[in-house]
């Protein structure tokens, strides 16, 4: 069973649980539910410049922890003091050790998009990640049947969140309706083997329809990385392992928006 098998093992039974408890009633109750979503499209797809979603996250399952000093509530008031364009909190918490109250948490010191990126493959996450502030949500191509796609596409829709769906390999697009999934990620890091190639954008960029807002995921860090996106018409990179190996993370974000 690879990383991604495991992942989605844990991520059913974490549904389980939420259902069990009633979850979504809750979810719906909440106050922040029913707060209208920041504009996470328009924060990513900023007339000629490469706009930055930058990532909170402290581990993942290739790497370990990633930032021991770790602190999230820090780390997005630095992001946004740095004026990046949106913010992706990772929320799964056994692999990359996130939590979904790190979501809650930064949602109530900012106005910046919040991007929940997870492993989503029940309605309940939708509705939670709605309920604890997120703008958008991330669905993965590789993780879900073309049906399911489209499913959670509509119900994120409808409580006014964004979706970034997420390809790693040309064998998913036939899953995508491009009339409807407008926010496509290209993930530069295989989710089975989590070997890293910005090659992954640069192929499957070219297959996409132009008037898709595109962001480049994983793996970017020098400004050589940021002029060859920029030169591929990449609206946005999303940029999250290199700010947490800072020893500055002001400084590392300042100097990545410059070159954007």
């Amino acid at each position: 069973m690879n990383i991604l098998e495991q992942i989605i093992e844990v991520k059913k039974a974490e549904v389980l649980e939420l259902q069990r408890d009633e979850a979504k009633k809750r979810f719906v109750d909440s106050e922040i539910y029913a707060k209208k979503c920041n504009d996470f499209r328009s924060a990513i797809s900023l007339p000629n410049k490469l706009s930055l979603i930058a990532e909170v996250k402290k581990g993942s399952p290739s790497k370990g922890i990633i930032r021991n000093d770790f602190n999230h509530i820090e780390i997005a008031d630095i992001y946004n003091h740095c004026n990046i364009n949106a913010i992706s909190v990772l929320t799964d918490k056994k692999f990359f050790f996130g939590d979904i109250s790190y979501l809650e948490e930064i949602s109530k010191t900012t106005n910046v998009p919040l991007l929940r990126k997870d492993f989503i493959i029940d309605e309940i996450q939708i509705h939670q990640a709605k309920a604890f502030g997120a703008d958008a949500v991330l669905l993965i191509c590789e993780i879900l049947k073309k049906e399911k796609i489209s499913e959670f596409t509509e119900i994120a829709y409808s409580l006014g969140l964004s979706v970034l769906l997420e390809l790693h390999s040309e064998d998913q697009l036939s899953k995508i309706n491009f009339d409807r999934n407008k926010i496509i990620g290209i993930n530069n890091r295989n989710l089975k083997s989590f070997h890293t190639s910005l090659d992954t954008t640069e192929n499957i960029k070219g297959l996409l329809p132009h008037n898709i807002i595109t962001v480049s995921e994983s793996g970017i860090s020098t400004k050589e990385d940021i002029i060859r996106m920029k030169n591929l018409g990449i609206n946005a990179v999303l940029v999250g392992e290199f700010f947490m190996r800072s020893e500055n993370i002001k400084e590392s974000v300042n100097s990545f928006m410059e070159n954007c």
